[in-house]
């Protein structure tokens, strides 16, 4: 099932979705004891219904750009940060089907002929493409034990240098391609370089025109570098409600109201594990792939604990969008727990103690 292609969502009790008990509820008991805190919005769908929407009042900023106290709601802009890489992964997945961009098994370097001289070096000469949509390059890039606030922090390093491209091409390649996750917020500048050649679009109007219109997705905005061009990696602000629209259509295949959007092979490769990103968690191309540990009750007395299998999306700050295909099921959280780092707890336990415990 899906939602209706306009900008409103069918809405359903808990109770007619599914759920045992009311998520809302399970939500407020969670803020009122602090296990959760800094929450912008949250939007639960099951089954193509939107069962839960919450918004509250928090601090906020627009990649690093204060924007102070917001009264969010539902046709309130949120940054998305690295969600953003995500759907720059879908946009390649379409661009393909177009016939506007090479396949996954094609050399990298074949898409940027300028940089030639990096071209001579055999290990980069490795490279495809598919290395940059798992993010296994190999190169030296750390964003992740370097504050975004510091100039040495790969990708504020990235877009501070003359040539971004040459900037992430040229990174010192430290292992084998192929064999390891690094996270490479410079890999999806080369995706989106990639789509914006290829389509003879910026990416922010293919976006629009491939993906977010045939959606019904309202405004949305892309912030743009010193250069004019989309910061594809962490530069997409969106309603949680419209990013709810990515992840039920990637639960329909790829579909949205009988319309094809992405390929329904795409869609299965991006939710494919290619690499492990740590003990738990795998990676495909461009989507974070995992399983939720979780208990439920089964009566008064008994509770039973279950594993479902997930596809996120995951933006700095504590911004997700989680999808879980064996439930028909779609949570969007917003958040404002930027630079900080438990800003993973939030979300988690609004998975884990809020919306799968209450679910039948």
């Amino acid at each position: 099932m899906t939602a209706a292609a306009g900008t409103d969502w069918l809405t359903i009790p808990p109770g007619e979705a599914g759920f045992a008990s009311d998520p809302g509820a399970l939500l407020d008991k969670a803020i009122a004891e602090n296990r959760i805190w800094n929450l912008h919005g949250v939007v639960v769908v099951r089954r193509g219904r939107l069962v839960l929407e919450r918004y509250f009042d928090g601090e906020d900023n627009a990649r690093g750009q204060v924007l102070g106290k917001i009264r969010f709601d539902a046709n309130t802009l949120h940054d998305l940060r690295s969600v953003s890489k995500s759907i720059v992964g879908l946009l390649y997945g379409i661009a393909l089907a177009g016939g506007k961009v090479p396949a996954p098994e094609v050399p990298l370097l074949a898409s940027f002929p300028e940089y030639s001289d990096l071209a001579a070096d055999p290990v980069r000469n490795r490279w495809t493409i598919s290395n940059v949509l798992t993010m296994t390059m190999g190169t030296d890039w750390d964003e992740l034990s370097v504050p975004y606030s510091d100039p040495t922090n790969s990708e504020i390093a990235m877009d501070r240098a003359p040539d971004r491209y040459r900037f992430v091409l040229d990174a010192p390649v430290v292992i084998e391609p192929g064999t390891r996750w690094i996270y490479t917020g410079g890999a999806t500048a080369l995706l989106a370089r990639i789509i914006a050649r290829g389509t003879g679009k910026p990416l922010q109007t293919f976006a629009r025109e491939a993906l977010f219109d045939p959606l019904g997705i309202g405004p949305t905005e892309w912030l743009t570098d010193d250069h004019g061009e989309a910061i594809a990696a962490s530069g997409l602000r969106m309603t949680p409600r419209d990013l709810a629209r990515i992840g039920v259509m990637m639960l329909n295949g790829g579909m949205w109201a009988g319309r094809r959007v992405v390929p329904a092979q795409w869609i299965e490769r991006s939710s494919s594990p290619a690499v492990d990103v740590d003990e738990i968690r795998q990676y495909g191309y461009h989507w974070y792939l995992g399983k939720f540990a979780f208990t439920v009750s089964t009566g008064p007395r008994w509770t039973r604990s279950r594993l479902e299998r997930f596809w996120s999306a995951i933006g700095n700050g504590g911004q997700r969008l989680f999808i879980l295909p064996g439930l028909d099921l779609v949570v969007v959280i917003t958040a404002g727990n930027y630079d900080t780092p438990d800003q993973w707890v939030p979300p988690t336990r609004v998975m884990r103690e809020v919306v799968l415990p209450a679910i039948s």
